[in-house]
């Protein structure tokens, strides 16, 4: 059974360097400005039992309804995907920036086919 460990921490991020104030009402656990992560939990968010430390790279964005836009990360150092919920302070051109860029990706898979 998965169990969420509640940690709700600032960080500088690993990739861009942006300072990240805790997250008011949940817990963050991407960057605000490049939507980039870090691989630290394994088997349950908030775990921080990950030996593998790698950036996870925004690769996608979902819109859900009531949850709001879900960010898809992959780690580039072993390749492990997760999603997270987008924050209110995320930098929302960012979250237009990945959609755009899977639509033209889903584009010219279409035309190759």
């Amino acid at each position: 059974m998965n169990s969420f460990i509640v940690i709700n921490e600032g960080f500088i991020c690993k990739n861009c360097g942006e300072k990240n104030p805790k997250l008011k009402g949940s817990c963050r656990n991407h960057c605000r400005k490049c939507l980039y992560s870090l691989h630290v939990d394994d088997k349950n968010p908030g775990d921080r039992e990950s030996k593998c430390n790698g950036l996870m790279e925004p690769i996608g964005i979902n819109q859900s309804g009531k949850k709001g836009w879900i960010i898809s990360h992959k780690c580039l150092k072993c390749g492990k995907m997760i999603t997270n919920f987008s924050a209110d302070d995320d930098n929302f051109e960012k979250i237009i920036e990945i959609t755009q860029r899977m639509n033209e990706s889903a584009r010219i898979k279409k035309i190759r086919n």
